[in-house]
């Protein structure tokens, strides 16, 4: 069948499913509305004629008028009255209305109304049961007439979507372009796919080009998924989807010790109070439930904060790492009101005491926790839902005011930033690049990246940094031939002016704009997928190699980017960590980088600290490492 063809089957059966599935809700949708409102109509009018005639004389005369009056003018099908034996006493039953609906309709939708009944008194003892069913054949007619109307009006919208189907298809007449559109990115190992057009040699290419794309994706969406069951495994709590603690704190301390934003942040431990009793109250499998929920209510927080992890320490107690400066009241309003969210979708009453503590570079994982253990035992004491900031050590700030930050950074961005060196290493001990983290000169010192990129991005001026570090890291590849990686902040990827400017200055820098590795946090990438598409298709012609760092915890999500032509991937420490005697770790790594290759993706190490780690690392086939542990040749 050819594709012409199979576009009009597609439209027509699209309206037809849209016209059948449109006129079976509405339909369904009155039939539900008229049955319950018929249904309180006749328990009301049955309870108040009820209630009349138990409040007059009981005399047969005047029990046949009052029905006979109240049959008259509602609009009933049935009024009766039975007396306590069952004998009918009175009834008054009306005819079926002739109003020109067909039967097959009538039986198609067929309304289910029960008749309405109420006891009538004759002072302490029963005088009858009234029955009472409203006379509901006008909405029959109101159905059958709203459905005609409706199948007038999808007529209408038919013809004209066809007209615009017909105008759309005869449009369709670029198959060549695409082909040749399609081969170009297969050899970028960029692996998109293309409608197949009416020309049959082109179509076969089209297909086989496909055939081959759907294959990668397939070959990573599965892959992938499994590599990411084994890692959840090995670092979340199985309960509740959490981080375990190990895989916590290890993060908690690669923040502390980064050239980042994540240098600083806020951390916060909530406590689930008296979790036995909670468990033996409510049920294991309620109180899993409700642990399982206040995860979710956490990492909302976190990323309504601007991102963080969240993860379990032990039974009762939760962690959460908020990256970033933040207002610790602003949090602290955040926190009650997802705990107060929480208790109302749990429906149970649960003691969350709450401690917050802010953490900057410099500080050490025992410290914080320190810190929030003797606050959380405050706010333990203090009752349910207790907030208590535990007050860290006087540091004396570089600066007081925002504007003096801002006068501060500018001021060190113009003269010129610096950067630092941190070797990529293959395993033939070659330079793959350089890490450069930037580096300004504030209060008359070099100040490494953790202490001021939290001001910079409380003060939005991360378009700024990043172009000067671009700037900077091309003027030493020009001096010095160096390979050099920068980092890109989320905020300035999602600009479209700073994608122009970078652009522009990498145009006109070739030579070097080739040996400059560009890599954007995973999370960022992922979570704003459109901004990194924008990014990768302004800049990829420049010769700019674009990876992502960080690459762990959405590793599954790498089939969406098959077709991007990323030039590396940096492991996350989290997998790294240990992994000379890790034999699950191994495993998963292994997997990442035979599907890393498979794309034309080099597969790099994060935070290798000892020799034998990287050994491991080689053997199971990664390309290059770094870290703390990696030393330049």
């Amino acid at each position: 069948m050819s594709l012409i063809k199979q576009l009009w089957l597609t439209v027509i059966l699209i309206l037809l499913l849209a016209f059948v599935g449109s006129l079976a809700v509405s339909v369904t949708s009155t039939q539900d509305y008229v049955e319950q409102e018929v249904q309180i109509k006749n328990a009301d009018n049955a309870n108040a004629l009820a209630l009349s005639m138990t409040q007059m004389e009981k005399d047969d005369v005047s029990i046949e008028l009052l029905l006979s009056a109240q049959f008259d003018t509602g609009h009933y099908r049935l009024i009766e009255l039975r007396s306590p034996q069952g004998d009918i006493m009175q009834r008054r039953e009306a005819e079926p209305l002739d109003d020109g609906v067909p039967s097959w309709f009538v039986d198609l939708v067929r309304l289910d109304v029960s008749p309405g009944q109420a006891v009538v008194q004759d002072g302490w003892s029963q005088y009858g049961t009234l029955t009472l069913a409203s006379q509901h054949d006008y909405a029959y007619r109101s159905l059958w007439q709203s459905t005609l109307k409706m199948t007038a009006w999808f007529a209408l919208v038919g013809a004209i979507s066809l007209l615009l189907a017909w105008w759309i298809v005869r449009t369709i007449r670029r198959p060549l372009l695409e082909v040749v559109s399609q081969a170009r990115s297969i050899s970028a190992r960029r692996f998109t796919t293309s409608s197949e057009p009416r020309t049959l040699e082109l179509r076969e290419v089209v297909q086989a080009m496909n055939t081959l794309s759907g294959a990668v994706h397939t070959m990573l969406s599965e892959e992938t998924g499994k590599l990411d069951q084994l890692r959840r495994r090995l670092q979340e709590d199985a309960t509740t989807g959490a981080s375990n603690r190990t895989t916590l704190l290890e993060h908690l301390q690669r923040n502390l010790e980064s050239d980042s934003q994540r240098a600083s942040g806020v951390l916060i431990m909530v406590r689930v109070d008296d979790l036995p009793e909670v468990n033996e109250r409510l049920g294991r499998q309620a109180t899993d439930a409700a642990l399982r929920a206040l995860v979710s209510h956490l990492a909302q927080l976190a990323n309504e904060l601007g991102g963080g992890e969240v993860g379990r320490l032990n039974g009762s107690d939760f962690l959460v790492v908020v990256h970033g400066s933040q207002d610790i009241e602003h949090v602290s309003e955040s926190l009650k009101h997802q705990l107060t969210l929480l208790r109302d979708t749990v429906g149970a009453p649960l003691r969350l005491p709450a401690a917050l503590s802010e953490y900057t570079h410099g500080d050490t994982p025992s410290q914080r926790l320190a810190a929030l253990d003797g606050a959380l035992a405050d706010a333990e004491g203090r009752g349910d839902m207790a907030l208590v900031v535990a007050s860290g050590e006087a540091r004396l700030p570089l600066y007081t005011t925002h504007e003096a930050w801002r006068s501060a950074l500018i001021q060190s961005m113009d003269a010129g930033v610096a950067l630092a060196r941190f070797p990529v290493v293959n395993a033939h001990q070659e330079v793959v690049h350089y890490e450069a983290p930037s580096r300004l000169e504030l209060a008359g010192e070099w100040r490494s990246a953790g202490l001021f990129m939290p001001w910079v991005a409380r003060l939005q001026l991360e378009d700024k940094l990043d172009l000067a570090v671009a700037e900077r890291a091309l003027a030493i590849i020009e001096t010095d031939k160096l390979p050099l990686g920068i980092n890109l902040s989320g905020r300035a990827v999602s600009d479209m002016a700073f994608i122009k400017a970078l652009r522009q200055r990498l145009e006109h820098a070739p030579e070097a704009a080739r040996k400059l590795w560009i890599e954007l946090p995973e999370s960022t990438a992922l979570h704003d997928l459109a901004s990194f598409r924008l990014l990768c298709r302004e800049l990829q012609h420049t010769g700019v190699r674009i990876g992502l760092e960080h690459v762990g915890s959405e590793f599954t999500r790498l089939a969406d980017l098959h077709d991007l032509g990323l030039a590396f991937l940096k492991f996350d420490a989290s997998l790294v960590s240990g992994v000379d005697q890790a034999f699950d770790q191994q495993t998963i790594l292994r997997g990442m980088a035979t599907l890393a290759h498979s794309l034309g993706i080099l597969a790099i190490a994060e935070g290798v600290k000892r020799p034998e780690e990287a050994e491991t690392l080689f053997d199971l086939g990664l390309d290059a490492v770094t870290g703390p542990g990696v030393k330049a040749p």
